[in-house]
């Protein structure tokens, strides 16, 4: 378990930019995720003001640099859930537990949503994408969880105490490890859905599971997935802020592309300039 003042999510020029307000400000902050992001994929950037061309790799490491030289930490994992005790927010991720007094959503707005006939008509009548938001309606029924990863076996344990039955699909892809004794996995490829509402996921072979509901958890879980576990306003796949980068939720803010936008470097850094300022000031009130 790692104690800060503040923990944010995500690690690209957002997060990083937030992180060196709150460090000079005298706050703790553990920048929790995987690396640069998007960022890591801008082989040039030319038009960001006062700098020559620089590679977005090279960006990144500048910045977290810049971060580490104040104080702040890196903890490469994967966030897959929210808690909050009325004190303190919980981030638990895959390889530990994270706590502060504010926390930042600063990750990438990428929802992974596989081509699969029938998924998007099914949104909300039987296709979900948050288990802790909607697993109640499927108390006693059979359901389903898309996805191989972190995150899909974080969401299926949120369903199995729920769920008469829970089968992990894979979609094709090997089946992860240590799986739990009451989870059922099927790694066929899926040809479509079935039913309005969801009645059964067919696949390729030609057989059929039938299920109540099924939560797509590919990849890891966007800033839109986080939020909606505590019950943050969303709008789509973007987290809906003020003109302060403040959430619904006290404590709570989001900036860079997880809030849309214009999706540039430049408004990211902004947008954690105006977070990390924020947050500073909710924090020396409490």
């Amino acid at each position: 378990m790692q104690n800060k003042d503040a923990v944010i999510v995500g690690q690209g020029p957002a997060g990083v930019s937030a992180s060196l307000y709150l460090q000079r400000a005298g706050f703790q902050t553990v920048l929790v995720g995987g690396g640069p992001g998007g960022l890591a994929k801008a082989e040039r950037i030319d038009n960001y003001y006062g700098l020559p061309a620089i590679s977005g790799a090279e960006l990144h490491a500048a910045g977290v640099a810049q971060a580490k030289a104040l104080g702040a930490e890196l903890a490469d994992d994967q966030v897959v859930g929210v808690e909050f005790d009325g004190t303190a927010f919980t981030l638990v991720g895959s390889r530990d537990r994270y706590t502060g007094r504010a926390i930042l959503f600063a990750t990438g707005a990428a929802r992974v949503t596989p081509p699969i006939p029938g998924l998007r008509d099914l949104e909300g009548q039987g296709v979900s994408y948050c288990a802790v938001c909607d697993g109640f309606f499927y108390r006693g029924k059979e359901v389903a969880v898309l996805g191989n990863g972190d995150y899909a076996l974080h969401e299926a344990g949120e369903l199995l105490p729920l769920a008469a039955r829970v089968t992990l699909l894979t979609d094709g892809k090997p089946a992860p490890e240590n799986l739990p004794d009451n989870l059922f996995v099927d790694t066929r490829p899926i040809e479509k859905l079935e039913g309005s509402p969801l009645k059964a996921v067919h696949f390729k072979e030609g057989e059929a599971l039938a299920v109540a509901g099924l939560f797509v958890a590919l990849g890891v879980a966007s800033a839109a997935d986080l939020a909606k576990k505590i019950g943050i306003f969303t709008e789509g796949q973007y987290i809906k802020v003020n003109e302060k980068m403040e959430t619904n939720f006290p404590g709570i803010y989001a900036a860079g592309d997880c809030v849309g936008g214009l999706l540039q470097v430049a408004k990211a850094v902004s947008d954690g300039a105006i977070a990390g300022t924020a947050m500073v000031q909710y924090l020396r009130k409490k």
